[in-house]
């Protein structure tokens, strides 16, 4: 019986992918299809089932080069990789479910069928908060950092009572005051810089895990603000161009100073 072997357009298909994506994989040596006569392209089951490595440890946050080393790697373990990255899936799964079902009760009393507490709205307002900053940020989060920073950063979320919250908003709030009044004197290394810098330490920590904070990742975190585009847009929107950078000059000297 003659082996099933596919186009790049059928193995696109199949595997929900682009061809474009599959050449590029190719292009950084994770997959090796073979060739016909005429040049084109032929990927096997073996192929296939690369493919799919190749798929699974991209969701998992990796590099393809750190997914190329892991499978050239005898000793990387597959099997502990997914496991790992299926328990991330599942809390994934029940944060969302959990907003779902805040959903449903939030349409619910719209329509006038039923009355949400204000404990309800509250954890719809965590739970939506939690959803957004994985949409917007959870990707670059967890390929940089480890699901365990951002995972913390869900789980500290999820612990907030209402006054944390509230007390939470309300820093981020005074943080872009403090952070123009800071930028106005002009100097990265003031006194009014050193307070902003101080406000923004608590900010952090009030958002991200137990133990996780420390000077050297909150200095790599102000590098990454001014690395994407994102950031850059928050900061400088609210407290005036330039504004990013003057935050990053101002964390990264503080940072310093306290490591």
């Amino acid at each position: 019986m003659e082996a099933v072997t596919y186009t790049v357009g059928q193995l696109a298909k199949l595997a929900g992918v682009t061809v474009r994506a599959l050449h590029h994989y190719e292009d950084a040596g994770l997959l090796k299809p073979a060739r016909t006569a005429s040049g084109y392209r032929r990927y096997n089951s073996a192929d296939v089932a690369r493919l799919q490595q190749v798929l699974l440890l991209r969701s998992c946050g990796l590099t393809l080069g750190e997914i190329g080393a892991a499978l050239a790697d005898e000793a990387f373990d597959f099997h502990s990789a997914l496991t790992d990255h299926l328990a991330t899936l599942r809390a994934r799964q029940r944060e969302l479910e959990t907003l779902v079902g805040t959903v449903e009760k939030t349409i619910a009393s719209l329509e006038g069928r039923t009355t949400m507490t204000d404990a309800e709205r509250f954890e719809g307002m965590k739970q939506r908060a939690i959803a957004e900053n994985e949409e917007r940020y959870g990707a670059e989060v967890r390929e940089a950092y480890g699901d365990d920073a951002m995972d913390g950063a869900n789980e500290r979320l999820v612990s907030m009572d209402e006054a944390e919250w509230h007390d939470a908003e309300a820093l981020g709030a005074a943080i872009l005051e403090q952070l123009r009044a800071a930028m106005a004197t002009g100097k990265a290394e003031g006194p009014e810089a050193q307070r902003l810098c101080a406000m923004h330490a608590r900010w952090l920590q009030m958002h991200w895990g137990p133990g996780t904070y420390s000077p050297a990742a909150h200095s790599a975190l102000a590098e990454g603000y001014v690395a994407d585009p994102r950031f850059t847009a928050y900061y400088d929107d609210a407290a005036g161009e330039g504004a990013t950078a003057f935050l990053r000059d101002a964390l990264v000297a503080w940072c310093a100073e306290q490591a």
